[in-house]
Protein backbone atom coordinates (compact mmCIF):
# COMPACT_ATOMS: atom_id res chain seq x y z
CA UNK A 1 0.00 0.00 0.00
CA UNK A 2 1.18 3.41 -0.86
CA UNK A 3 2.38 5.22 1.98
CA UNK A 4 -0.18 8.46 2.66
CA UNK A 5 0.21 11.15 5.41
CA UNK A 6 -3.18 13.41 4.88
CA UNK A 7 -1.50 16.12 6.88
CA UNK A 8 1.49 16.58 4.85
CA UNK A 9 1.58 19.71 2.74
CA UNK A 10 3.92 18.73 0.06
CA UNK A 11 3.84 16.36 -2.97
CA UNK A 12 7.36 16.03 -4.05
CA UNK A 13 7.15 15.35 -8.32
CA UNK A 14 10.02 13.70 -10.70
CA UNK A 15 10.58 16.39 -12.39
CA UNK A 16 11.68 18.39 -9.21
CA UNK A 17 8.63 20.56 -8.84
CA UNK A 18 7.02 20.39 -5.61
CA UNK A 19 3.02 21.43 -4.80
CA UNK A 20 2.26 23.01 -1.82
CA UNK A 21 -1.39 22.48 -0.39
CA UNK A 22 -2.32 26.08 1.19
CA UNK A 23 -5.14 24.87 3.08
CA UNK A 24 -3.53 21.41 5.20
CA UNK A 25 -2.59 22.34 8.78
CA UNK A 26 1.17 22.48 7.86
CA UNK A 27 1.41 24.94 5.17
CA UNK A 28 3.72 27.41 6.70
CA UNK A 29 6.09 25.10 8.26
CA UNK A 30 5.79 23.81 4.27
CA UNK A 31 6.32 27.25 2.60
CA UNK A 32 9.20 27.97 5.28
CA UNK A 33 11.20 24.85 4.73
CA UNK A 34 10.91 25.34 0.93
CA UNK A 35 12.54 28.66 1.31
CA UNK A 36 15.69 27.43 1.84
CA UNK A 37 16.21 25.48 -1.17
CA UNK A 38 13.54 26.14 -3.76
CA UNK A 39 11.64 28.98 -5.91
CA UNK A 40 8.24 29.45 -6.08
CA UNK A 41 7.02 29.01 -10.03
CA UNK A 42 3.35 30.26 -9.65
CA UNK A 43 1.01 30.73 -6.95
CA UNK A 44 -2.90 30.13 -7.42
CA UNK A 45 -4.94 29.64 -4.69
CA UNK A 46 -4.63 26.20 -3.28
CA UNK A 47 -1.78 24.44 -4.55
CA UNK A 48 1.35 26.63 -4.90
CA UNK A 49 3.94 25.24 -7.32
CA UNK A 50 7.74 25.33 -6.36
CA UNK A 51 10.87 23.91 -8.02
CA UNK A 52 14.19 22.62 -7.17
CA UNK A 53 16.97 23.81 -9.39
CA UNK A 54 20.73 23.63 -9.11
CA UNK A 55 21.17 27.01 -8.04
CA UNK A 56 18.99 27.03 -4.76
CA UNK A 57 20.72 23.82 -4.27
CA UNK A 58 23.69 25.78 -4.34
CA UNK A 59 22.77 28.29 -2.59
CA UNK A 60 21.21 25.80 0.01
CA UNK A 61 24.83 24.12 0.43
CA UNK A 62 27.00 27.70 0.77
CA UNK A 63 24.24 28.76 3.55
CA UNK A 64 25.34 25.55 5.61
CA UNK A 65 22.47 23.11 4.81
CA UNK A 66 23.45 19.76 3.81
CA UNK A 67 21.78 17.20 0.73
CA UNK A 68 20.69 14.62 3.54
CA UNK A 69 19.21 17.29 5.10
CA UNK A 70 17.14 18.93 2.26
CA UNK A 71 16.09 15.10 1.78
CA UNK A 72 14.84 14.52 5.06
CA UNK A 73 12.62 17.51 5.14
CA UNK A 74 10.98 16.15 1.82
CA UNK A 75 10.64 13.36 2.95
CA UNK A 76 8.80 14.18 6.66
CA UNK A 77 6.70 16.95 4.82
CA UNK A 78 5.92 14.61 1.73
CA UNK A 79 2.33 13.38 1.38
CA UNK A 80 3.33 10.79 -0.92
CA UNK A 81 6.44 9.14 -1.02
CA UNK A 82 9.37 11.22 -2.88
CA UNK A 83 9.99 9.87 -6.63
CA UNK A 84 13.65 8.24 -6.35
CA UNK A 85 15.32 10.26 -8.81
CA UNK A 86 15.06 13.56 -6.58
CA UNK A 87 17.14 12.70 -3.47
CA UNK A 88 20.06 11.64 -5.96
CA UNK A 89 19.96 14.78 -7.98
CA UNK A 90 19.29 16.64 -4.95
CA UNK A 91 22.49 14.95 -3.78
CA UNK A 92 24.19 15.13 -6.83
CA UNK A 93 24.14 18.78 -7.22
CA UNK A 94 24.58 20.05 -3.78
CA UNK A 95 27.45 17.64 -3.50
CA UNK A 96 28.66 19.55 -6.47
CA UNK A 97 29.16 22.43 -4.82
CA UNK A 98 32.69 22.26 -2.82
CA UNK A 99 34.34 20.06 -5.30
CA UNK A 100 35.96 22.80 -7.56
CA UNK A 101 37.89 25.20 -4.80
CA UNK A 102 40.02 28.09 -5.92
CA UNK A 103 42.63 28.74 -3.31
CA UNK A 104 45.95 31.11 -3.56
CA UNK A 105 48.93 29.64 -5.23
CA UNK A 106 51.70 32.56 -4.52
CA UNK A 107 51.07 35.54 -6.60
CA UNK A 108 48.60 32.92 -8.71
CA UNK A 109 45.23 30.87 -7.78
CA UNK A 110 45.11 27.13 -8.25
CA UNK A 111 41.68 25.70 -9.34
CA UNK A 112 41.32 22.30 -7.00
CA UNK A 113 39.51 19.59 -7.68
CA UNK A 114 38.84 15.84 -5.72
CA UNK A 115 39.10 13.89 -8.96
CA UNK A 116 41.31 14.06 -11.69
CA UNK A 117 38.29 12.97 -13.84
CA UNK A 118 36.78 16.08 -12.96
CA UNK A 119 39.95 18.20 -13.79
CA UNK A 120 39.77 16.63 -17.17
CA UNK A 121 35.84 17.31 -17.74
CA UNK A 122 36.58 21.50 -17.04
CA UNK A 123 39.97 21.12 -19.40
CA UNK A 124 37.40 19.68 -22.12
CA UNK A 125 34.96 23.02 -21.71
CA UNK A 126 35.97 25.23 -25.03
CA UNK A 127 34.56 28.30 -22.46
CA UNK A 128 36.70 27.74 -20.17
CA UNK A 129 40.24 26.46 -21.69
CA UNK A 130 41.67 30.26 -22.48
CA UNK A 131 40.86 30.89 -18.56
CA UNK A 132 42.77 27.69 -17.73
CA UNK A 133 47.18 28.19 -16.94
CA UNK A 134 49.47 25.23 -16.66
CA UNK A 135 48.64 21.92 -14.82
CA UNK A 136 49.88 21.69 -11.17
CA UNK A 137 49.36 17.93 -10.47
CA UNK A 138 46.64 15.64 -11.69
CA UNK A 139 44.20 17.37 -9.45
CA UNK A 140 44.92 21.00 -10.01
CA UNK A 141 45.60 23.96 -12.59
CA UNK A 142 47.23 27.36 -11.76
CA UNK A 143 44.67 30.14 -12.42
CA UNK A 144 45.80 33.68 -13.53
CA UNK A 145 43.98 36.30 -10.82
CA UNK A 146 42.85 38.51 -13.64
CA UNK A 147 40.56 35.35 -14.76
CA UNK A 148 39.11 34.50 -11.43
CA UNK A 149 36.06 36.12 -11.68
CA UNK A 150 35.59 35.15 -15.33
CA UNK A 151 36.38 31.62 -14.75
CA UNK A 152 33.59 31.40 -12.08
CA UNK A 153 31.29 32.63 -13.80
CA UNK A 154 31.70 30.44 -16.88
CA UNK A 155 31.83 27.51 -14.85
CA UNK A 156 28.87 27.80 -12.79
CA UNK A 157 27.12 28.46 -16.25
CA UNK A 158 28.13 25.29 -17.35
CA UNK A 159 26.83 23.79 -14.02
CA UNK A 160 30.17 23.74 -12.23
CA UNK A 161 29.99 26.22 -9.20
CA UNK A 162 33.23 26.98 -7.46
CA UNK A 163 33.88 27.49 -4.07
CA UNK A 164 36.58 30.38 -3.57
CA UNK A 165 38.76 30.29 -1.41
CA UNK A 166 41.45 32.42 -2.37
CA UNK A 167 40.96 34.96 0.07
CA UNK A 168 40.76 39.19 -0.53
CA UNK A 169 43.46 42.01 -0.14
CA UNK A 170 42.88 43.75 2.83
CA UNK A 171 42.73 47.13 1.51
CA UNK A 172 43.49 50.20 3.60
CA UNK A 173 42.43 50.28 7.29
CA UNK A 174 40.02 52.56 8.48
CA UNK A 175 39.39 52.42 12.36
CA UNK A 176 36.00 53.21 13.14
CA UNK A 177 32.54 51.92 15.18
CA UNK A 178 29.86 51.78 15.49
CA UNK A 179 27.85 54.08 18.01
CA UNK A 180 25.92 53.29 20.61
CA UNK A 181 23.62 56.60 20.81
CA UNK A 182 22.04 58.54 18.16
CA UNK A 183 22.77 62.08 18.21
CA UNK A 184 19.62 62.77 20.41
CA UNK A 185 21.22 60.69 22.83
CA UNK A 186 18.88 57.96 21.87
CA UNK A 187 20.90 54.23 22.47
CA UNK A 188 20.72 52.04 20.00
CA UNK A 189 21.69 49.00 18.64
CA UNK A 190 22.06 46.29 16.18
CA UNK A 191 18.28 44.13 16.18
CA UNK A 192 19.79 40.06 16.95
CA UNK A 193 18.98 38.95 12.91
CA UNK A 194 21.25 41.70 12.06
CA UNK A 195 24.08 40.97 14.21
CA UNK A 196 23.86 36.79 12.66
CA UNK A 197 23.12 38.64 8.71
CA UNK A 198 26.61 40.35 9.58
CA UNK A 199 28.10 37.39 11.53
CA UNK A 200 27.22 34.87 8.37
CA UNK A 201 29.00 37.38 6.03
CA UNK A 202 32.44 37.71 7.68
CA UNK A 203 32.66 34.78 7.78
CA UNK A 204 36.32 35.44 10.13
CA UNK A 205 38.00 38.15 8.47
CA UNK A 206 41.37 36.55 7.67
CA UNK A 207 42.86 35.82 3.87
CA UNK A 208 41.72 32.54 3.80
CA UNK A 209 38.31 33.52 5.39
CA UNK A 210 34.65 31.51 3.85
CA UNK A 211 33.05 34.76 4.49
CA UNK A 212 34.03 37.82 2.92
CA UNK A 213 31.71 37.71 -0.03
CA UNK A 214 28.10 36.94 -0.88
CA UNK A 215 24.51 38.39 -0.51
CA UNK A 216 22.03 39.34 2.76
CA UNK A 217 18.32 39.17 2.14
CA UNK A 218 16.12 40.88 4.29
CA UNK A 219 12.99 42.36 3.48
CA UNK A 220 12.61 46.78 2.69
CA UNK A 221 12.49 48.53 6.27
CA UNK A 222 14.20 45.65 7.86
CA UNK A 223 17.17 47.33 8.16
CA UNK A 224 19.55 46.20 5.38
CA UNK A 225 21.52 49.39 5.54
CA UNK A 226 22.15 48.92 8.96
CA UNK A 227 23.71 45.19 8.22
CA UNK A 228 26.09 46.92 5.79
CA UNK A 229 27.08 49.64 7.97
CA UNK A 230 27.99 46.69 10.61
CA UNK A 231 29.67 45.03 8.24
CA UNK A 232 32.25 48.34 6.99
CA UNK A 233 32.77 48.68 10.69
CA UNK A 234 33.34 44.85 11.78
CA UNK A 235 35.82 44.50 8.67
CA UNK A 236 37.30 47.89 9.47
CA UNK A 237 38.51 48.64 5.66
CA UNK A 238 38.01 51.33 3.32
CA UNK A 239 34.34 51.06 1.86
CA UNK A 240 33.03 51.63 -1.73
CA UNK A 241 29.18 51.72 -1.22
CA UNK A 242 27.16 51.12 -4.62
CA UNK A 243 23.42 52.20 -4.52
CA UNK A 244 20.84 52.83 -6.79
CA UNK A 245 20.02 56.12 -6.75
CA UNK A 246 20.83 59.78 -5.18
CA UNK A 247 18.28 59.62 -2.56
CA UNK A 248 19.75 56.25 -2.18
CA UNK A 249 23.34 57.47 -1.37
CA UNK A 250 22.08 60.14 0.87
CA UNK A 251 20.56 57.66 2.92
CA UNK A 252 23.09 55.60 3.38
CA UNK A 253 25.33 58.80 3.95
CA UNK A 254 23.02 59.94 6.77
CA UNK A 255 22.74 56.48 8.39
CA UNK A 256 26.70 56.17 8.37
CA UNK A 257 27.05 59.37 9.60
CA UNK A 258 24.61 58.88 12.71
CA UNK A 259 25.13 55.28 13.08
CA UNK A 260 28.88 55.04 13.45
CA UNK A 261 32.26 57.25 14.77
CA UNK A 262 32.51 58.59 11.35
CA UNK A 263 33.55 62.04 10.32
CA UNK A 264 31.90 63.92 7.64
CA UNK A 265 35.72 63.99 6.42
CA UNK A 266 35.99 60.63 6.10
CA UNK A 267 32.42 60.03 4.24
CA UNK A 268 32.71 60.93 0.52
CA UNK A 269 29.76 61.42 -2.45
CA UNK A 270 30.98 60.39 -6.16
CA UNK A 271 28.35 61.82 -7.82
CA UNK A 272 27.17 63.99 -10.62
CA UNK A 273 27.94 67.10 -9.08
CA UNK A 274 30.36 66.06 -6.49
CA UNK A 275 33.39 63.98 -6.77
CA UNK A 276 34.80 63.46 -3.60
CA UNK A 277 37.56 59.94 -2.87
CA UNK A 278 37.03 59.43 1.06
CA UNK A 279 37.73 56.37 3.29
CA UNK A 280 33.97 55.54 2.71
CA UNK A 281 32.47 57.02 -0.75
CA UNK A 282 29.05 56.40 -1.93
CA UNK A 283 28.33 56.55 -5.64
CA UNK A 284 25.30 55.15 -7.93
CA UNK A 285 25.25 52.49 -10.74
CA UNK A 286 23.56 55.14 -12.71
CA UNK A 287 26.90 57.48 -12.80
CA UNK A 288 29.16 54.32 -12.98
CA UNK A 289 27.94 53.10 -16.28
CA UNK A 290 27.31 56.64 -17.80
CA UNK A 291 28.94 56.56 -21.28
CA UNK A 292 29.68 60.12 -23.14
CA UNK A 293 28.04 57.98 -25.96
CA UNK A 294 26.89 54.34 -27.11
CA UNK A 295 30.43 53.62 -28.05
CA UNK A 296 32.57 55.20 -25.50
CA UNK A 297 33.18 53.01 -22.39
CA UNK A 298 31.80 53.60 -19.26
CA UNK A 299 33.51 57.23 -17.94
CA UNK A 300 33.85 56.35 -14.27
CA UNK A 301 34.96 53.03 -13.94
CA UNK A 302 38.42 54.49 -12.84
CA UNK A 303 36.70 54.63 -9.24
CA UNK A 304 37.14 51.22 -8.52
CA UNK A 305 40.72 51.43 -8.85
CA UNK A 306 41.39 54.72 -7.61
CA UNK A 307 41.35 53.76 -4.43
CA UNK A 308 42.91 50.38 -2.18
CA UNK A 309 39.31 49.28 -1.42
CA UNK A 310 38.71 46.73 0.90
CA UNK A 311 35.19 46.23 0.74
CA UNK A 312 32.97 47.07 -1.76
CA UNK A 313 28.75 47.12 -1.06
CA UNK A 314 26.15 46.89 -3.61
CA UNK A 315 22.89 48.07 -2.01
CA UNK A 316 20.09 46.17 -4.20
CA UNK A 317 22.57 43.57 -5.73
CA UNK A 318 19.35 42.35 -7.76
CA UNK A 319 19.28 45.63 -9.88
CA UNK A 320 22.94 45.54 -10.60
CA UNK A 321 23.90 46.55 -14.45
CA UNK A 322 25.74 44.16 -17.01
CA UNK A 323 28.86 46.51 -17.05
CA UNK A 324 29.17 45.99 -13.32
CA UNK A 325 28.61 42.58 -13.41
CA UNK A 326 31.53 42.50 -16.16
CA UNK A 327 33.57 45.02 -13.85
CA UNK A 328 32.73 43.11 -11.12
CA UNK A 329 34.56 39.94 -12.36
CA UNK A 330 37.69 42.23 -12.33
CA UNK A 331 36.95 42.77 -8.84
CA UNK A 332 37.39 39.32 -7.05
CA UNK A 333 40.17 39.94 -4.87
CA UNK A 334 38.01 42.95 -2.72
CA UNK A 335 35.29 41.60 -0.53
CA UNK A 336 31.48 42.18 -1.73
CA UNK A 337 28.44 42.75 -0.28
CA UNK A 338 24.90 42.51 -1.73
CA UNK A 339 22.47 43.46 -0.17
CA UNK A 340 18.60 42.98 -1.30
CA UNK A 341 15.21 42.28 -0.67
CA UNK A 342 14.70 39.61 -3.16
CA UNK A 343 17.29 37.63 -5.48
CA UNK A 344 15.21 37.70 -8.21
CA UNK A 345 16.08 39.05 -11.18
CA UNK A 346 13.72 39.30 -14.89
CA UNK A 347 16.90 38.77 -16.50
CA UNK A 348 17.64 35.52 -15.25
CA UNK A 349 21.01 36.54 -14.42
CA UNK A 350 20.63 35.43 -10.48
CA UNK A 351 23.69 32.54 -11.43
CA UNK A 352 26.27 36.05 -11.82
CA UNK A 353 25.31 37.28 -8.35
CA UNK A 354 26.33 33.59 -7.48
CA UNK A 355 29.42 33.38 -8.88
CA UNK A 356 30.57 37.05 -9.04
CA UNK A 357 28.93 39.04 -5.98
CA UNK A 358 28.65 35.37 -4.00
CA UNK A 359 26.50 33.40 -2.47
CA UNK A 360 23.76 33.59 -0.39
CA UNK A 361 24.80 33.91 2.99
CA UNK A 362 21.91 34.58 5.23
CA UNK A 363 18.25 34.97 4.18
CA UNK A 364 14.98 35.23 6.90
CA UNK A 365 11.38 34.77 5.59
CA UNK A 366 9.18 38.40 5.81
CA UNK A 367 6.75 36.64 7.64
CA UNK A 368 9.10 35.93 10.44
CA UNK A 369 10.13 39.36 10.56
CA UNK A 370 6.54 40.53 10.61
CA UNK A 371 5.19 37.94 13.58
CA UNK A 372 8.49 39.24 15.67
CA UNK A 373 6.81 42.74 15.01
CA UNK A 374 9.97 44.43 13.20
CA UNK A 375 8.18 44.98 9.99
CA UNK A 376 4.38 46.37 9.75
CA UNK A 377 1.72 43.30 9.25
CA UNK A 378 0.93 43.97 5.29
CA UNK A 379 -2.75 43.18 3.58
CA UNK A 380 -2.36 42.39 0.30
CA UNK A 381 -5.30 43.25 -2.22
CA UNK A 382 -5.71 42.97 -6.04
CA UNK A 383 -8.65 44.92 -7.72
CA UNK A 384 -9.90 44.07 -10.90
CA UNK A 385 -11.51 46.94 -12.92
CA UNK A 386 -13.11 46.18 -15.80
CA UNK A 387 -12.64 48.61 -18.84
CA UNK A 388 -15.25 50.83 -19.57
CA UNK A 389 -17.05 49.89 -23.86
CA UNK A 390 -14.86 52.19 -25.39
CA UNK A 391 -11.47 51.14 -23.99
CA UNK A 392 -12.88 47.40 -24.90
CA UNK A 393 -12.88 48.03 -28.75
CA UNK A 394 -9.74 49.57 -28.45
CA UNK A 395 -7.71 47.26 -25.91
CA UNK A 396 -9.45 43.84 -28.54
CA UNK A 397 -7.69 45.97 -31.43
CA UNK A 398 -4.24 46.58 -30.18
CA UNK A 399 -0.91 44.61 -30.42
CA UNK A 400 0.30 43.02 -27.59
CA UNK A 401 2.18 45.77 -25.85
CA UNK A 402 -0.51 48.26 -26.20
CA UNK A 403 -2.99 46.22 -24.91
CA UNK A 404 -0.92 46.52 -21.91
CA UNK A 405 -0.72 50.01 -21.90
CA UNK A 406 -4.50 50.27 -22.50
CA UNK A 407 -5.08 48.16 -19.07
CA UNK A 408 -2.52 49.66 -17.17
CA UNK A 409 -3.90 52.91 -17.73
CA UNK A 410 -7.43 52.02 -17.48
CA UNK A 411 -9.29 55.39 -16.33
CA UNK A 412 -11.73 53.36 -14.68
CA UNK A 413 -8.85 53.49 -11.56
CA UNK A 414 -9.25 56.69 -10.96
CA UNK A 415 -12.62 56.06 -9.34
CA UNK A 416 -11.13 53.22 -7.26
CA UNK A 417 -8.38 55.84 -6.18
CA UNK A 418 -11.23 58.01 -4.83
CA UNK A 419 -12.54 55.20 -2.89
CA UNK A 420 -9.24 53.98 -1.24
CA UNK A 421 -8.71 57.35 -0.08
CA UNK A 422 -11.81 57.21 1.42
CA UNK A 423 -11.26 54.14 2.97
CA UNK A 424 -8.51 54.87 4.51
CA UNK A 425 -9.10 58.64 5.91
CA UNK A 426 -6.49 58.75 8.39
CA UNK A 427 -3.21 57.16 6.95
CA UNK A 428 -0.30 57.85 5.24
CA UNK A 429 -0.76 57.42 1.04
CA UNK A 430 1.24 56.38 -1.07
CA UNK A 431 -0.28 56.42 -4.86
CA UNK A 432 2.27 54.48 -7.22
CA UNK A 433 2.56 54.43 -10.80
CA UNK A 434 4.73 53.43 -14.13
CA UNK A 435 3.19 55.60 -16.45
CA UNK A 436 3.88 59.55 -15.96
CA UNK A 437 1.13 60.77 -18.13
CA UNK A 438 -1.54 58.68 -15.79
CA UNK A 439 0.52 59.51 -12.21
CA UNK A 440 -0.05 63.43 -13.46
CA UNK A 441 -3.71 62.72 -14.19
CA UNK A 442 -4.19 61.08 -11.02
CA UNK A 443 -1.95 63.59 -9.20
CA UNK A 444 -4.12 66.82 -10.65
CA UNK A 445 -7.53 64.87 -10.13
CA UNK A 446 -6.87 64.61 -6.12
CA UNK A 447 -5.00 67.62 -6.00
CA UNK A 448 -1.45 65.53 -5.15
CA UNK A 449 2.12 66.12 -5.04
CA UNK A 450 3.99 63.91 -7.88
CA UNK A 451 7.54 63.20 -8.09
CA UNK A 452 9.17 61.35 -10.80
CA UNK A 453 12.42 61.22 -12.31
CA UNK A 454 12.20 65.02 -13.60
CA UNK A 455 11.84 66.65 -9.85
CA UNK A 456 14.61 68.58 -8.58
CA UNK A 457 16.45 66.81 -6.03
CA UNK A 458 15.55 70.02 -3.32
CA UNK A 459 12.17 69.76 -4.23
CA UNK A 460 11.72 65.81 -4.08
CA UNK A 461 13.38 66.11 -0.40
CA UNK A 462 11.47 68.73 0.73
CA UNK A 463 8.14 66.70 -0.48
CA UNK A 464 9.58 63.69 0.98
CA UNK A 465 10.07 65.51 4.96
CA UNK A 466 6.89 66.76 4.25
CA UNK A 467 4.84 63.67 3.60
CA UNK A 468 7.17 62.51 7.04
CA UNK A 469 6.04 65.06 9.09
CA UNK A 470 2.19 64.49 7.92
CA UNK A 471 2.18 68.10 6.24
CA UNK A 472 1.20 65.92 3.28
CA UNK A 473 -0.91 62.95 3.79
CA UNK A 474 -0.88 61.45 0.41
CA UNK A 475 1.89 60.93 -2.25
CA UNK A 476 2.68 60.31 -5.84
CA UNK A 477 5.46 58.42 -6.92
CA UNK A 478 6.96 57.41 -9.96
CA UNK A 479 9.52 54.21 -10.19
CA UNK A 480 12.09 56.60 -8.86
CA UNK A 481 9.92 55.72 -5.36
CA UNK A 482 10.53 52.04 -5.68
CA UNK A 483 13.87 52.00 -3.36
CA UNK A 484 15.82 53.21 -0.42
CA UNK A 485 13.02 55.70 -0.13
CA UNK A 486 12.62 56.53 3.97
CA UNK A 487 8.83 57.29 4.34
CA UNK A 488 8.31 55.37 7.69
CA UNK A 489 4.98 56.89 8.71
CA UNK A 490 3.01 55.41 5.11
CA UNK A 491 1.15 52.54 5.82
CA UNK A 492 -0.92 52.38 2.64
CA UNK A 493 0.29 51.93 -1.27
CA UNK A 494 -1.72 52.18 -3.95
CA UNK A 495 -0.48 50.59 -7.11
CA UNK A 496 -1.62 51.85 -10.35
CA UNK A 497 0.29 50.23 -12.65
CA UNK A 498 3.61 48.16 -13.25
CA UNK A 499 6.55 47.12 -15.25
CA UNK A 500 5.13 44.27 -16.89
CA UNK A 501 5.71 41.25 -14.87
CA UNK A 502 8.31 42.28 -12.61
CA UNK A 503 8.69 40.46 -9.27
CA UNK A 504 11.51 42.59 -7.60
CA UNK A 505 9.07 46.05 -8.55
CA UNK A 506 6.33 44.30 -6.46
CA UNK A 507 8.31 43.55 -3.95
CA UNK A 508 10.20 47.24 -3.65
CA UNK A 509 6.39 48.67 -3.59
CA UNK A 510 4.81 46.87 -0.83
CA UNK A 511 8.37 47.65 1.11
CA UNK A 512 7.50 51.14 0.99
CA UNK A 513 4.59 50.18 3.64
CA UNK A 514 6.54 47.90 6.01
CA UNK A 515 8.17 49.82 8.20
CA UNK A 516 6.38 50.17 11.71
CA UNK A 517 4.35 52.42 12.53
CA UNK A 518 1.62 53.24 14.79
CA UNK A 519 -0.22 50.97 17.90
CA UNK A 520 -1.74 48.91 14.69
CA UNK A 521 1.48 48.15 12.59
CA UNK A 522 -0.80 47.05 10.25
CA UNK A 523 -0.53 48.35 5.91
CA UNK A 524 -2.14 47.56 3.23
CA UNK A 525 -1.15 46.95 -0.37
CA UNK A 526 -3.51 47.69 -3.02
CA UNK A 527 -2.89 46.54 -6.69
CA UNK A 528 -5.29 48.08 -9.19
CA UNK A 529 -5.56 45.60 -12.27
CA UNK A 530 -7.73 45.73 -15.24
CA UNK A 531 -9.82 42.59 -15.26
CA UNK A 532 -9.24 39.79 -18.22
CA UNK A 533 -6.47 41.87 -19.59
CA UNK A 534 -2.54 41.54 -19.71
CA UNK A 535 -2.11 43.45 -16.75
CA UNK A 536 -4.19 40.78 -14.89
CA UNK A 537 -1.86 37.82 -16.58
CA UNK A 538 1.20 39.83 -15.72
CA UNK A 539 0.25 40.57 -11.95
CA UNK A 540 -0.31 36.55 -10.99
CA UNK A 541 3.72 36.97 -12.41
CA UNK A 542 4.39 39.78 -10.58
CA UNK A 543 2.47 38.46 -6.67
CA UNK A 544 5.11 35.54 -7.35
CA UNK A 545 7.75 36.41 -4.82
CA UNK A 546 5.39 37.90 -2.08
CA UNK A 547 3.27 34.71 -1.84
CA UNK A 548 6.92 32.82 -1.71
CA UNK A 549 7.29 34.91 1.64
CA UNK A 550 3.43 34.36 3.00
CA UNK A 551 1.56 36.97 1.44
CA UNK A 552 -1.88 36.18 -0.16
CA UNK A 553 -3.68 38.47 -2.11
CA UNK A 554 -7.35 39.29 -1.39
CA UNK A 555 -9.22 39.82 -4.84
CA UNK A 556 -11.68 42.09 -4.77
CA UNK A 557 -14.22 43.18 -8.15
CA UNK A 558 -14.88 46.36 -8.97
CA UNK A 559 -18.97 46.43 -10.16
Amino acid sequence: MTHYVPDNPLIVQGDHTVLLETVGPRYEEGRDALLAFAELVKSPEYVHTWRITPLSLWNAAAAGHTADSVVQVLTDLAKYPVPENVPVSIREHMLRYGTLRLVRDGSWLRLEVDDEVDLEVIRALKPVQDLLGDPVDAVSVRIHPRHRGELKQVLTHQGHPVQDLAGFDDGDALDFALSTELANGEPWGLRDYQVEAVDAFVGGVGQTAVGGCGVVVLPCGAGKTLVGVAAMARLGMRTLVLCTGNEALQQWKREILRRTTLTEDEVGEYSASVKELRPVTLTTYQLLTWRKDRYAPPAHFHLFYDANWGLIVYDEVHLLPAPIFRETAMLQARRRLGLTATLVREDGRETDVFALVGPKRFDLPWKTLEHQGWIASAECVEIRIPLADADRLRYAGAGERDRFRIASSNARKGVMVQTLLERHPDDQVLVLGTYLDQLRWIARRFDLPVITGRTPRREREELFERFRQGQERVLALSKVGNFAIDLPSASVAIQLSGTFGSRQEEAQRLGRVLRPFGPSNRAFFYTLVTADSKEQEFAERRQLFLTEQGYPYRIEVMA
